[in-house]
C-alpha cells in the first residue's frame, strides 16, 4: 500500500481516452477493470474515483464524479434490506466470497460502462452542435456574399445600360444638328 508523507502529492491519475464507437466501450472497461484488479492485489489502491461527462438538453453536459470503491456502506446496507424477488434463495456454488466479487466486478462494469457512453453520447453531441453552428455561420456567410454579387452585377448592368442610354442619346443629338462642311 502506498502511503504518503506530510506534502507529498498523490500519483498522478491515468487518464484513458473515450472510445470513438460503442464497440471499444466493452474492451476498454475490460481493461479498467484488470488494472483496477491488477493496483487492488498490489495494495496500491485505497479509493477509485470516476470522472466523465453526462449529456444534457441542448448539447450541454455536466461533468461526473462517482466514487467506485469502496463501495458505500449505506448503499450496501439498502441493498441487503431489498426483498429478493422470487420465493426462491439463490444458491452459490462456490464461495460467498467469490460470489460476491463476481457481483461487484459486474457492477463495476456497468457503471464503467455507463460512464463511457454517457462520455461518448456528450462528446458526439457536443461536436453536432458544433457542426450545425459552423453550417448556420455558413449559410449566413453565403447569403451576405450572394447579396453582394447580386448587388455588384446589378451595378454592372446598370452601369451598362447607361453607357448604351447615353451612346445612344449622343448618337441621337448628334444627328439632328447639321453636320458643317468645310
Amino acid at each position: 500500500m502506498q502511503s504518503l508523507a506530510a506534502g507529498d502529492a498523490p500519483p498522478a491519475p491515468r487518464l484513458l481516452p473515450v472510445p470513438n464507437s460503442v464497440e471499444a466501450i466493452a474492451p476498454l472497461v475490460g481493461q479498467i477493470l484488470i488494472d483496477i484488479e491488477a493496483a487492488r492485489e498490489q495494495g496500491d489502491v485505497v479509493e477509485i474515483y470516476l470522472f466523465h461527462n453526462r449529456p444534457k438538453a441542448a448539447a450541454a453536459y455536466d461533468p461526473v464524479c462517482k466514487r467506485l470503491l469502496p463501495l458505500d456502506t449505506a448503499w450496501r446496507n439498502d441493498l441487503a434490506a431489498l426483498p429478493w424477488p422470487s420465493k426462491n434463495s439463490p444458491q452459490i456454488i462456490d464461495t460467498a466470497a467469490s460470489a460476491l466479487e463476481s457481483f461487484i466486478r459486474e457492477y463495476l462494469f456497468v457503471l464503467l460502462f455507463q460512464a463511457c457512453a454517457e462520455s461518448l453520447a456528450s462528446e458526439n453531441a457536443s461536436r453536432l452542435a458544433a457542426m450545425q453552428r459552423a453550417e448556420k455561420n455558413i449559410r449566413e456567410i453565403l447569403e451576405k456574399l450572394n447579396g453582394r454579387f447580386h448587388r455588384l452585377r446589378q451595378e454592372s448592368i446598370d452601369e451598362e445600360l447607361f453607357e448604351v442610354v447615353a451612346g445612344y442619346e449622343s448618337l441621337s443629338h448628334g444627328q439632328q444638328r447639321p453636320v458643317a462642311r468645310v
